[in-house]
């Protein structure tokens, strides 16, 4: 981390990808967001030079030495042979829980429960 920066790793990913996470840069930028961007190149770029797992060895290096990692959608080639990358993101960065937020719309969504304010905690 330099100068009170949050470093964090940003791929974006394969198909529209790109076009997603220019988006959302553009989001954490404009709301101040802290951060210090380390691009990594990850997916279908890897595959096709002949990484099995959508990642190049020395990426680990950058994924581990910032403090969280963004990525936008990524593929897995069909057919045999391949691992998808997000397993193999999350064993060997040790991920095991994905946390998924829910709140209610409340009142811009007509509900029954407008104070709603849960997260599911699930396996990955």
């Amino acid at each position: 981390m330099t100068s009170g920066k949050i470093s964090i790793s940003i791929a974006e990913g394969d198909g529209i990808g790109p076009e997603i996470m220019a988006g959302v840069r553009h989001i954490l930028d404009e709301a101040g967001a802290n951060l210090e961007y380390h691009p990594v190149e990850i997916g279908e770029k890897h595959y096709l030079a002949g990484h099995k797992t959508g990642i190049a060895p020395a990426t680990w290096d950058t994924l581990r030495s910032t403090e969280a990692f963004l990525k936008g959608p990524i593929t897995t080639p069909q057919g045999g042979g391949y691992k998808s990358l997000n397993l193999t993101i999350r064993s060997t960065l040790g991920l095991y829980a994905s946390l998924r937020p829910c709140s209610s719309y409340a009142p811009f969504i007509k509900t029954k429960h407008p104070k709603m304010d849960v997260v599911i905690i699930r396996e990955n």
